[in-house]
Parts: C-alpha cells; structure tokens; sequence
C-alpha cells in the first residue's frame, strides 16, 4: 500500500513583528492563542474547529507573495466589512466558479490570506 498523507498538521509563516501578527491572526480574525503570544518568537494558534491545521508564526526575515492561506468562514460579506473597518484593503468578495464565495486580503507581513465560505447548491 502506498503511504499517504492523512491531514495537514501546521502551516508556519515567517514574520517579523510577532506582536502585529499574533494581534492580526487573534484578535482580527479571531483564531486560538495555543502557545507563545505577542512577546515570544513562535507562536500557534487554531481556528473554532479543534480539528483544523495550525498556523504557526514563527519570528524571522519574512517573505511575501509565496502563495496563500485559505481560511473557510460563516460569513465572508462579515470579515470583508470587519477587515475593512480595521484599517485593512481587502479585495471585494466575489462568487466563484468552483463554488466559493471569498475574497483576499494582505496580513500585515504581505501573506496573502483569503477568507472563504462553499456556496450553497441551488436545485
């Protein structure tokens, strides 16, 4: 049998404010604080869903425009206008071909971040 891989455990992204980046992923999206926090080098937190990945932010010469995060959520019109109101430029939610409704936005190290929801099958 050809061994596979089962789930994704953790994603790290490299950053150079730990303190910016814990308060975006926290307190703007609103992920688990598991371990670390503002002060610390590495960082983990989780989305609501105990069994979703792990993103990890680990202090570091950070590096943008590597590709992007995708993070399902209950409302994407709701985090466009939250992310709005906090100051950040993300792009205008749009219904797409592969059956999301999403849209992308920048964290504060330039990692592309896009919040997404299935939509609903009509029929």
């Amino acid at each position: 049998m050809k061994p596979t891989i089962e789930r994704v455990s953790a994603i790290t992204l490299r950053v150079s404010n730990m303190n910016t980046a814990v308060q975006f992923y926290r307190n703007v999206l609103g992920m688990e604080l598991l371990y670390g926090g503002e002060k610390s080098s590495f960082s983990s937190l989780r989305a609501k869903d105990s069994e979703s990945a792990i993103l990890n932010l680990e202090r570091g010469n950070g590096v943008s425009q590597w590709g992007r995060i995708i993070f399902h959520v209950a409302d994407v019109d709701a985090f466009w206008t939250l992310l709005k109101r906090a100051g950040f430029d993300p792009e205008i939610p749009q219904d797409a071909s592969w059956g999301e409704r999403y849209f992308h936005v920048l964290d504060p190290h330039g990692h592309e971040v896009s919040l997404a929801r299935p939509l609903q099958r009509v029929g």
